[in-house]
């Protein structure tokens, strides 16, 4: 199992062995063992965390895998169940109030009140945190300008478009200058342009040095924000490191798809366990998985196999995602 061979990787990593004990000094963020139950079901089961300053860490996972339940244990909002958990090095049972000052949270869903004008729900937002009201106004004008909303600003909430109600909803988490920003998948739903902005703020809030953890589906969204990041499935942790790392850990450098049509007669395994270093059949292609995808398929035409199309790319968290996860719908 590929989790199991993760825990002995981080266990091969501990000082003396007998597991992941490591403390990381400028860890905002730190779980051991950490844990999370409703009822008789276990939605996150014992990981191990450790989130650096400065840095943006990602979760990737299916639904069901325990991300959100742990963004909800960080964002101070549902208690842990069993393990440790340190936030800004306090814990989250004592010091909640004190954590939350500190932070900042963007849910999956925009909760925006729509009685207020764009510049009043940052303004009313700030006053939440004990801020004066020249500080709010004052901080209010910087987060419009910096979520191209500006011009907007008089105006109320309902006719925004989602690209703009996702950034005020980001300029609002912002209006107690946080340390540690978590963004519960902060782009879905959003159109190409208005999440190619979006990633241009969160990148301009890493080079200001804003911690930030991520959950997403979008594995070119993890690729293009992510330090480092998690795979997790089914409350545990799978396979951790930047997307770089884990692309060579396990993938290859390169993917051939080719295609064929429904009633074309395909490669014999023989030939495919030749030519690739491992390889998948789909419904509708061939994935062959190599260090060299065009001498993978040039072997592949030598041997008389013509495919309707075929595509040499580099590999990607995709690809990762859906070897250590599966390809299986999960409700």
């Amino acid at each position: 199992m590929v989790t199991e061979k993760y825990r002995a990787e981080k266990a091969d990593k501990t000082v003396g062995g007998g597991g992941y004990l490591r403390v990381v000094s400028d860890a905002l963020v730190q779980a051991r063992g950490l844990s999370k139950t409703f009822g008789r079901f276990e939605a996150v089961r014992g990981i191990d965390l450790d989130v650096t300053r400065g840095e943006v860490f990602g979760f990737l996972g299916p639904n069901g895998a325990g991300k959100s339940s742990t963004m909800r244990m960080v964002a101070c909002v549902s208690p842990r169940s069993a393990g440790t958990l340190q936030i800004l090095g306090m814990d989250p049972d004592v010091d909640g109030p004190s954590i939350r000052a500190r932070i900042g949270v963007v849910p999956q869903q925009d909760n925006l009140d729509a009685e207020l004008t764009v510049r009043q729900n940052l303004e009313v937002y700030g006053r939440y945190f004990g801020l004066s009201r020249a500080h709010v106004r004052a901080k209010a004008r910087e987060l419009l300008e910096f979520a191209q909303l500006t011009d907007r600003a008089e105006q109320s909430v309902e006719p925004l478009s989602g690209g703009m109600k996702r950034r005020l909803t980001i300029a609002r988490s912002l209006v107690n200058d946080p340390e540690l920003l978590l963004l519960d998948e902060p782009t879905t739903g959003l159109d190409p342009q208005a999440r190619h902005l979006l990633w241009d703020r969160l990148y301009r809030l890493k080079q200001r040095g804003v911690t930030q953890l991520i959950t997403t589906h979008y594995m070119d969204e993890a690729e293009q924000l992510c330090d480092r990041l998690v795979v997790m499935d089914g409350g545990v942790i799978s396979a951790e490191g930047s997307p770089s790392e884990l692309i060579a850990r396990h993938s290859t450098r390169e993917v051939v798809e080719l295609r064929f049509t429904p009633d074309a007669e395909r490669p014999g395994a023989e030939l495919l366990d030749r030519v690739a270093e491992r390889f998948e059949e789909l419904p509708d292609r061939i994935l062959l998985y190599a260090a060299d995808g065009e001498a993978a398929l040039s072997a592949v035409h030598r041997a008389g196999v013509s495919p309707v199309s075929s595509l040499v790319r580099r590999s990607t968290l995709e690809d990762v995602f859906l070897r250590l996860t599966g390809r299986s719908l999960v409700d």
